[in-house]
Formats: C-alpha cells, structure tokens, sequence
C-alpha cells in the first residue's frame, strides 16, 4: 500500500527552485519613524543645495519646510528621534526631553506629557476638554424680534382708507408710481406689494447699524394682516415685485414731476437694457442672456448700425428698457453695473465682417427684472447694500443688515 504521508513528503523536499517556499510580503508603506526621517532629510537636502534654512518665503515649497522645520523644533520627542540625522545642527539649541524612569504606576500617570489621561489642573479650565467650546462667540446677535403676519385685530381702523384708496384709483385721483427708493416708505403711504396693497400705518424711530438706516414699520395688509416688518427688508420686497408699485395722490405726483427732476438738472445719457436679434443658434439659445450699455445719445440712434459692431454681437437688437439719467456719468453707472453682474458676464468670441475677433463685455446672463432692479438700486444709491447671487439669479441683502 502506498503511504501518501511519506510520498507528500519526499515531493515537497524536492523543490529544487524554491517553489513552494512562501515568504512573507514585504510591506510597501512606511512606518512613523520612517516618515518623520524621510521628511527630515527633505531639509537636509534643501539646505545643502540652497546653503540656508528654509525660510518663510513666499516660494511655497520653502514655506512648508520652514513651517515643518518650526514644527519639529517644537517637539522635544521628534528632535530626539532625529538628532542622529541633524548634519546641520538645526537642533543644537533645542532641549533634549528627559528620560524619566517608570517602575510604577503613579509613575505613569506623572509622565503623562501629552495630557492623555486627564489634566491636574483643578482650579483653571482644562484646555483639552473637548467639551468647552473656544473661539466661539457667547453670544449670537439676533434681532429682538421676527416679522410675521398675524390678523389685524383693529382691521376696521384701516378697512376705509383701503376702499378710498381704491377709488382714488379707479376716478384718476391716485396713480402707480414706480418703487425706486427706501426713502418713498413713509407713513399715510400706500404699495402693492406681490398683488396686495399694503398700508404703512407707522415708522418707528429710525436707527442706524453697520452703516445702514433702518425702522421698524406698522404695515396693514388689504387681506386683514398687520406685520411689523423693517423698513429694508419691505424695499428689498418691492425690489424683488415685478409688479410692486407705490400708491401716489395725483397731487402729490404733480408736485414732483419725473422725480423731482426740474430745468436745473442735466441729462447726462442713457443706461439701456438690450436683446439680441442674431440667428446665431450658439448665442440665441441663452436663456435671458441682455447687453447692459450707455449712451449719451438717443438709445436707437445709438444702435441703428448695431449689426456692423462686434459689441452688439453682430446683429440687430430689441431695445427692451432705458433709463434716463440726470447729474450722474452713465459709463461709470454702467461699469458698476458691469461689476455688480460680473460672476453671470457672457465669455464669447465675435469676429467683425474682416475677420477681426473681438471678446464683448456687455453680455450677461441674467433674468431682465433683476437687471431692472439694480439699474433703479445704483440711481438711487443703495446698491451698496445688496449683492447678485449668480447661483439664485438674485439681488439678496449682503450680511450684516438689520434682520427680522
């Protein structure tokens, strides 16, 4: 009978080549040890081929090594490991940790140099609980109060004016006007805002923070509601309504011709507002793509030859809004506006009939209401509260302002 043990054997002794012997896999990674050298000996190498320490340059590569450099002269137990490999004495003025002896185990507790096993000091606060928040404000400025609509308890109070404002309308005695300012909100006032017409009842005292004037307003809504929003954030409302409009007595209207303007004021051009006409499928499928412009001339005497000039994208337009504007520049009305739209400026090349290629600055893509919006912010001055977010393609508040 054969015995299988033996001839297993005698098969796995004669392995000639070495094929059946398995050794253990080497391992690819290095340990700490071994990292902390090899970034060690970047710095060697350094400052043997530039002759100094790394320095706090504004080579980035330099600048991380003096910030390992820094980092490891900081650290008694890394200095130890590598001052066998310090060739250049970085570490001759740095203090050698001292080796302590451990025999018990109150001795390890005392040696317990990174604070691993709980702090000593009782009286003060220990900086490594990880549950004492730091660098964090104790408190959060919030403001006293959120507006909400709540039903008008006194509706009746306010039920006439509504109904008399409705005819003043309706007989010619008021008119829309258009909302072009934070200042138009007073009291006795009437807007419609978001299809509602609401009645500014009271302004509160008026105070200034961060820069900003602000009140708190009594507003009666048509629907039956009050609310006791800010004054900003109602403009910032009206900004936002297409259709949002300020209630104005005729007579008060004909007391301020075009806003105020009088024989005084120069006209000093145009800002306008933009479409493209071109049959370029490339450019005329963008989605609210306007050209924001000036002029110190007539806005369609200005683009009559608009298909001959790369800047109007080499084809005829659609005048869609202009704005006059009296004692103000237009081009730097129209280069802050430029700069307020910045992030949604359309980047396309256009070639003129010689083949010249010209880049357009003028185009953007951005919805025609909140171009309006900001043309009306930049004329009256309060632009400089608000900022485009490219993202919601909307004229948002910049943080800071007063809150609800």
């Amino acid at each position: 009978m054969i015995d299988f043990e033996k001839e297993l054997a005698v098969i796995l002794a004669d392995d000639p080549l070495g094929l059946l012997v398995i050794k253990p896999k080497a391992s690819s990674g290095m340990n700490m040890d071994e990292r902390l050298l090899s970034s060690f000996e970047e710095i060697n190498t350094f400052i043997n081929e530039q002759g100094h320490e790394p320095q706090a340059s504004q080579d980035i590569n330099e600048r991380k090594l003096y910030s390992r450099l820094k980092g490891l002269r900081e650290n008694p137990e890394k200095v130890a490991a590598l001052i066998q490999c310090d060739s250049f004495d970085l570490f001759a003025t740095e203090k050698m940790p001292v080796v302590k002896e451990i025999n018990t185990i109150a001795d390890v507790l005392e040696d317990d140099f990174l604070g691993l096993l709980g702090s000593n000091a009782k009286d003060e606060e220990d900086p490594t609980d990880i549950f004492k928040l730091r660098h964090v404000t104790k408190t959060i400025d919030m403001p006293e109060q959120i507006a909400r609509r709540v039903p008008c308890k006194n509706f009746d109070k306010y039920e006439q004016l509504f109904k008399q404002c409705h005819r003043d309308l309706v007989s010619g005695a008021s008119v829309f006007k258009p909302f072009t300012g934070e200042q138009q909100i007073t009291a006795g006032h009437f807007f419609i805002l978001h299809g509602v017409m609401v009645y500014v009842a009271d302004v509160g005292e008026k105070e200034k923070k961060r820069g900003k004037v602000n009140a708190r307003l009594l507003c009666i809504f048509e629907n039956g509601t009050e609310s006791n929003m800010l004054l900003r954030s109602l403009a910032t409302e009206l900004y936002k309504d297409e259709n949002g409009v300020r209630v104005l007595p005729l007579s008060e209207d004909l007391l301020m011709p075009d806003e105020h303007i009088t024989h005084e004021d120069q006209s000093t051009g145009y800002i306008y507002i933009l479409q493209s006409l071109t049959e370029d499928n490339n450019i005329r499928d963008i989605a609210d793509l306007y050209k924001i412009g000036y002029s110190s001339q007539p806005v369609k005497e200005r683009i009559k030859n608009a298909s001959q000039e790369p800047t109007y994208l080499m084809a005829d337009v659609k005048l869609l809004s202009e704005f006059q504007t009296f004692n103000l520049n237009p081009q730097k009305l129209e280069l802050l506006l430029h700069t307020f739209f910045a992030e949604a400026c359309l980047n396309i090349d256009v070639f003129d009939k010689e083949g010249k290629r010209y880049t357009p600055r003028e185009w953007f893509i951005v919805p025609l209401q909140v171009i309006e919006i900001a043309v009306r912010l930049l004329i009256n001055g309060e632009i400089i509260n608000y900022r485009y977010d490219n993202n919601k393609r909307e004229i948002i508040e910049k943080v800071g302002s007063f809150g609800e």
